[in-house]
């Protein structure tokens, strides 16, 4: 296992459609997308995470905890946290959670300045959602403010 600041780290925005997915290393501080995973109702499909988690060999898993504006949960935070709790059940990597507030809507941004026509429906954010996750979290374990 890595050590503190030299860790692989698979990042998830936890969606109940989709989950976006990001991969990065402390050491760099940067991360990038990954192929996003279909889910059925916040369930994915156990068997491609596995493969992830196989060919990533990650030190740690981030998920993105969709809170109120206020830092109270919501529904979808609570849903992110029994899926991270899943994660470490299930793989026993540890997991951390980063208040993701404002990630889908910078994403959808960062997708507009790249040529994305809207349609967020057939064509995700996800995956640059998890990346902004990712790297949020690498500035808070920094020490550096969040986006």
């Amino acid at each position: 296992m890595s050590e503190a600041g030299q860790r692989l780290v698979l990042a998830f925005d936890f969606g109940t459609r989709r989950i976006g997915v990001a991969v990065g290393n402390e050491l760099v501080g940067r991360a990038r997308e990954l192929e996003p995973l279909p889910a059925r109702d916040g369930i994915p499909d156990w068997d491609v995470i596995a493969r992830l988690v196989e060919e990533w060999q990650p030190a740690l898993f981030v998920v993105g905890l969709p809170l109120h504006a206020d830092g109270s949960a919501s529904e979808m935070s609570r849903r992110a946290r029994k899926f991270g709790k899943r994660l470490f059940g299930r793989y026993g990597v540890p997991c951390e959670w980063v208040d993701e507030h404002g990630s889908t809507r910078e994403a959808k941004s960062i997708a507009r300045e790249a040529g994305h026509r809207g349609n967020y429906r057939d064509q995700g954010v996800d995956g640059i959602a998890a990346v902004l996750i990712l790297e949020s979290w690498f500035a808070r374990e920094e020490g550096l403010p969040a986006r």
